[in-house]
């Protein structure tokens, strides 16, 4: 049987062998729910760069840019990190880098995988339906938060492991801490969270409505993935 397991943090994903495996890596909030959201209205691909400067050092080669970084959107750039912003007409047929606090370095440490995914709640169906056909292991990455792990991306991956079962088998305690936490919190994800770090970083910064929409389960029916350095459907 498939094994999938769950690595908290980019910082611990040096642990995990990704060779050969398919890799699904998860922001909730908010970077992988953005991308999810921008391919969804028409975007046509996603740079994910760690550095600003090279992040708006794409402007010149005709990229619309992104950026956050501790939840705040440096000045000059094109979007923030809300999936509310990439919902307007300019983001379809658009190329996009970004750069984020954690998602985009989730998924650039994850670039030896044989496929990276991205996941969230928004398309967590379109996951399922991929991670179905792939034939042999899989590593959930959660983004986390600078290094440490966060109760949202742990959440989603819980979430995940609970359709795959049967077809995959939990591989270590990181996925089975995060699928008894999910069962713990799946009739109420908005309530689960309302304490977590990230959930209080962003009320601080008065963005109440990114939560309650960044976990909400198939809004979207897309499935972007790494192809190179760039995410494409």
């Amino acid at each position: 049987m498939q094994k999938i397991d769950v690595c908290l943090s980019p910082d611990l994903i040096h642990l995990y062998d990704l060779v050969g495996k398919a890799v699904v890596v998860v922001d909730v909030f908010r970077a992988t729910s953005c991308m999810v959201t921008a391919f969804a209205h028409g975007a046509l691909e996603i740079i994910p760069v760690e550095d600003v400067d090279v992040c708006a050092a794409h402007r010149e080669q005709g990229y619309l840019i992104s950026a956050e970084r501790n939840g705040v959107t440096p000045a000059g750039f094109d979007f923030d990190n809300s999936p509310f912003s990439y919902q307007v007409d300019r983001v379809k047929d658009a190329k996009i880098c970004v750069t984020t606090t954690n998602g985009t370095v989730a998924l650039r440490r994850s670039l030896s995988a044989e496929k990276v995914f991205v996941g969230a709640f928004l398309n967590i169906s379109s996951v399922v339906r991929a991670l179905k056909t792939w034939s042999s292991d899989v590593i959930v990455v959660c983004a986390g938060w600078k290094g440490k792990p966060n109760l949202e991306d742990t959440l989603f991956a819980g979430a995940l492991i609970d359709e795959l079962v049967g077809q995959y088998s939990v591989a270590d305690d990181a996925a089975l801490i995060a699928w008894k936490q999910y069962h713990v919190a799946s009739s109420d994800l908005v309530t689960a969270v309302k304490h977590s770090s990230h959930v209080n970083r962003l009320l601080g910064l008065g963005i109440e409505k990114d939560i309650s929409f960044c976990l909400e389960r198939d809004r979207y029916d897309v499935l972007p993935y790494l192809q190179g350095d760039k995410l494409v459907l």
